[in-house]
This record gives C-alpha cells, structure tokens and sequence, in this order.
C-alpha cells in the first residue's frame, strides 16, 4: 500500500548513538486520529529492542504486534537492534519515535533532517501558550525610527523584510521561512544573521497571535501594547515595515532604570524580536495597553555619523571621576585605538568602570555585551565553531556551526541602519585566558581594522565593522599581566586603575562623603595600601563602598572577610602575622 507524501520534505532521521544505528522516516499527506500528521517508519530502519522505563503501554503493545507478524525482525550479530522489513505507516511521529527508541519522545523534536533541522520546523504553527509577550525593537530600522513615526501613531508593530519574496502562507513554518530568506538574501547577510531572521520571522509570523502584550525600546523607555490583527505581509518605502500587524499602544512608556531586573535582563538581548513570556507577568504589573491616537510627532532625525559623545561633567560627577579630563581622554584613546584595557588590582571598579562608559557612548545597555575569559575559553567559544548540541530525549548530538558573542555583536553592529552606533565588547579578566588561541586570525583585525580575513570555520570573508569597541578588564594581582604579548599590547591601549593614582586614589574619600560618611575608612584604606608596598597587591576602594562600612562592627566583617584572606595569600609562606600588620587595630593606632 502506497502513502501520499508530503510535498517538499525531506527525510527526517533518528541516530543512536551518534554514528550508531539509524531509523528513517516521512511526513504522509494524512491526519492521524490524534490530529497529527501520519509518519511513515521506512524499511531498513533500525530499532532498539529494549522498552525503556518510558515507554507506554499502547507502544508497547505495538511493538510486539510489529515483533509477531515479522515487521521488526532480528539482525544477525546486532543483539540490539531490530531492523524494519517494510514500511510502517505511524498515527503520529511521536508514535513512531516510540516504536524505534523504546520510550515516549517528542516526534517533532527527535526527527532531525541530515543537516540537524528538528522536524518541528516542517510542521505548521499548531499549539502554544495562550498569551504570550514580545519585545520587537524598532527605533533604529536601518538608520530609522518606525516607532516613533509609525507604530505609535498608525497603531501597528512591524518588521523588516526587505529582501524577502512574497510569502503564500500566513502561518509559514521555519523551513518555508528558511527557504525564503535563503531565496532573498543569498549574498546580503551572513549565515549568522540568515539565521537568526528566520528565527525572528518566525516568532513574528507564526508564533505571534492576536492578544500577545508587544513591547518596544524608544528613547529610554519601555512601551507596552497589544497584538490585535493577524501577520500581514505589504509594500513599504525601503522594505522597513513590510511585515506588520495591527496593534494598541500605551499613552506613556516607563523609563528603562525604573524597571525590574528581570526585566532589564530580558530587554538586553539583542535580537530583533525577543519571547518576554516568562516575565509576562512583570510585564502585566506595568499596565495594560490603552486604545490611543497619537499626534504630533516630531520629525525623524536622520542617521548620524558614527561618533564616541563628548563625556559630560554629570557623568564624571556620578562615577566619582574627580577630573572629566580623565574620562575624555578614555574616549579619545577609545575613538582611536577602538580597544583598551583598565589594568589594575582588585576592587578598583575596572569591570564597573568598562560598564558604565559602554553604556554611555553606546547609547543604552543594548549595545553592551560582557564575556569572561577564563583558562578553558577558546576561539570556537569566543568567536564561531562547530559545538555538539545533544537532544534531551534521545541523546542524540549533532555538531552545528554556532557563532560566540564576537561573531553575534559584529553582526549586530554592521546591520544597515546600525553602523552609526557605536557596539561594546567588554572583555572581563581578559589575561585569563590563552590570548592567541580565544583570538585567532581576529589578532590581525584588531590591527588592521579596514582589511578582511577568511575565516577558519565559516569560510566567510569577515572584518570587524569600525562601530564594535572592546574595552578588556586585568586584574595584576596575580602578575599574569606580565604573560601579555607584545602583539596584545601593540593592539589595545593600556589605562592603569591604581589606588595610588587618580581617579581611583581619592574615590572611596569622595564616596563617603557623597553618602554623609565619617572619613576613616578611607584613612584606613591608604594606611593599609602603604603598609603594603607592592602596588600590584594594593586593596581597590570598591571592597569598603558598602552601606554601613561607617558602623565598626561592619567594618570589621568586612577587613576580616575580604582584606586580610587576600593578603594572607600574598604573604603565603613568609610567617608574615598578617593580622599585627594589617589588622584594623594596628593600623588605627598608625593614624594621626
């Protein structure tokens, strides 16, 4: 008996283990009783002779069936396993992965093509949480900003699609959608960023249903709205907005430093169209959309041309940055070097420092990511490489070519429309790690910032795009600043963080008294750092800015638990007594 086939699918495959016996299949152009589509097991397929903890008793039972009339057979010198003999029409692909594994598995997730695609990306949108919550941004749309001029106003929300062909589906899968944009953007975007469109036109186009709360990111607040039309697919000036749906918008937006953590997290990933579902409910505390005509918007501002903003005197003020000299020549080693390292001992606010300037010339934390290098880091970790990603049912792993937050965040920064933006790479601890193995053939580029290399595993011609800064983090306490390479300091400027140098020398002496602070722990701090010596061993002031470090009994926690273990391994083997030379009582009776 023959079976309709889906048109356009391909084999779909379950392997156990990796490079062990496989079982083949097909979607059939047939609905189970279940409502699922029908699956044919093919002939030829191997199958696990044991029924698993997992299994239920209708596969079981259907398992013995197949094993009486001769459908699963033995195969000579494989215990293991038994082979189909002829194909095996299946109510579902769950069923039929239960058949072959001998335990409940989830058909659209362990049916993979050759390539690793799930078969879940074959299958049209079916079931899905009832209310979702998505973030789709739209302030900067290659170069423009369709929130303010369109979405709020004309009450939509939208995503770009220049490139794409007309689209037949309204609920397209992921392998339509793959096929579409591989279509429309062969030679226009790179395989990370192919990538990442379907995912986003998916969510946007299949996933996203009428009722869904849709957020957006504009001028620094949040705004919450409403889905209420279905994916609509039209003509717009530059393909900006050529994929919209209808949607309310609240009046008013809540400023992004007043929102939950949580949230905040969740707003900083960088993608166009972001699930917010599982902070929904934050979201909801927020307020629901109101019904709303908005009029009078200003005129759009065109794209400006990529610059580092000069560093206003308020934001010297609020780092405790004593000179705005400093901080301006920061900005300036940064516009022309585009890399630069705060060196220094710990707790002199290296890592807070990098965070904060990032977010300021960047224009906002989504142009921000922090990696930590470590001993183990490595360029497929850092950059792009073939990652083994294993099914949580079936065990199964598939290598697949995965791109590292370098490879993310340069896509990011050499969008159309993004190249005016100035991105940050904040690299902390970054002499943790084996500087020539994370980095590969991308030393070169950090030199070279207008030349191209080929890439070791993509093969694509990359550069990093003149908008994308690194700003890297070392501690020297434990003196591996000293393993740094030429290369490495040929490549980056180096700024020192000393507590016996500005700005960091007077910063806890500033910040108590910005917090109404009695002096003495900053007197403390300096007798101690000259007791020591060795500037690289010296103690950051960040370790003493703790609410309350003013109460004596606070201090002393704090010396007990964060100072003196430090030295006592700088002291190591000396028989220094570290509490007589460095304990808060000897030092007060140093004082003047």
């Amino acid at each position: 008996m023959s079976h309709p086939e889906q048109p356009d699918h391909p084999e779909f495959q379950i392997t156990r283990p990796p490079s062990g016996p496989t079982a083949r299949g097909r979607l059939l152009d047939e609905v189970g009783n279940n409502g699922s589509l029908k699956f044919l097991l093919l002939k030829g397929s191997r199958v696990s002779t044991v029924d698993w903890t997992g299994q239920t008793d209708y596969a079981r039972r259907q398992r013995a069936a197949l094993r009486a009339d001769g459908s699963l057979a033995t195969v000579d010198g494989f215990p293991e396993v038994w082979e189909t003999t002829r194909d095996i029409a299946c109510n579902s692909s769950s069923a039929a992965a239960a058949i072959v594994l001998g335990y409940s598995a989830s058909g659209p997730e362990t049916w993979r093509t050759a390539e690793g695609f799930p078969l879940s990306d074959f299958l049209p949108g079916s079931w899905r949480a009832p209310h979702k919550a998505w973030l789709v941004r739209g302030s900067n749309v290659s170069g423009h900003n369709v929130v303010r001029k369109l979405w709020l106003e004309e009450g939509l929300v939208s995503l770009s699609g220049a490139h794409l062909p007309p689209m037949e589906e309204p609920d397209p899968t992921k392998s339509a959608l793959r096929a579409y944009v591989e279509e429309g953007y062969e030679g226009a975007a790179t395989y990370n960023q192919k990538r990442g469109l379907v995912d986003e036109l998916h969510a946007f186009l299949t996933q996203m249903r009428v009722g869904d709360t849709v957020a957006t990111l504009l001028d620094g607040e949040l705004y919450l709205g409403e889905i209420t039309g279905p994916a609509e697919q039209t003509g717009s000036p530059g393909g900006l907005s050529n994929l919209r749906r209808k949607a309310v918008w609240q009046l008013e937006g809540h400023p992004y430093e007043d929102l939950p953590e949580e949230l905040q997290q969740k707003l900083s990933v960088q993608h166009d169209v972001v699930d917010l579902t599982t902070v929904a409910e934050v979201l909801a505390r927020l307020g629901g959309p109101a019904t709303a005509v908005i009029e009078d918007f200003p005129e759009e501002e065109q794209p400006k041309e990529l610059a580092l903003p000069p560093v206003p005197a308020a934001l010297a003020e609020d780092l405790l940055v004593h000179e705005p000299a400093w901080l301006e020549e920061v900005r300036e080693l940064l516009w022309e070097e585009r890399q630069l390292v705060f060196y220094g001992p710990p707790g002199t606010g290296k890592t807070y420092l990098a965070m904060k300037l990032a977010e300021y010339f960047g224009g906002g934390p989504e142009q921000v990511k922090l990696v930590q290098f470590h001993p183990s880091y490595a360029y497929e970790d850092f950059f792009e490489g073939f990652r083994p990603t294993e099914d949580p049912e079936t065990h199964e792993v598939a290598f697949r070519l995965t791109a590292g937050p370098l490879r993310e965040l340069a896509d990011l920064a050499s969008r159309e429309g993004n190249r005016h933006l100035p991105h940050f790479l904040i690299i902390d601890e970054i002499n943790r790690a084996n500087l020539a193995k994370v980095f590969g053939e991308l030393y070169f580029l950090l030199e070279y910032r207008k030349k191209t290399v080929r890439l070791t595993y993509s093969g694509d011609d990359f550069a990093l795009p003149p908008n994308l800064f690194v700003i890297g983090t070392m501690n020297t306490a434990d003196r591996s600043i000293a393993l740094v390479d030429a290369a490495m300091r040929r490549r980056f400027a180096f700024v020192e963080l000393s507590p016996r140098t500005e700005p960091t020398s007077g910063l806890l002496h500033r910040w108590l008294e910005r917090e109404q602070l009695g002096p003495e722990p900053a007197r403390l701090l300096d007798a101690l750092n000259d007791r020591i010596g060795d500037p690289d061993f010296a103690i950051g002031p960040s370790c003493l800015m703790k609410p309350g470090i003013h109460a004596d009994d606070r201090l002393r926690r704090v010396w007990r638990t964060k100072i003196l273990p430090l030295l006592e391994e700088h002291h190591y083997g000396e028989g220094e007594n570290i509490e007589a030379r460095y304990g808060l009582d000897a030092l007060r009776k140093s004082l003047p």
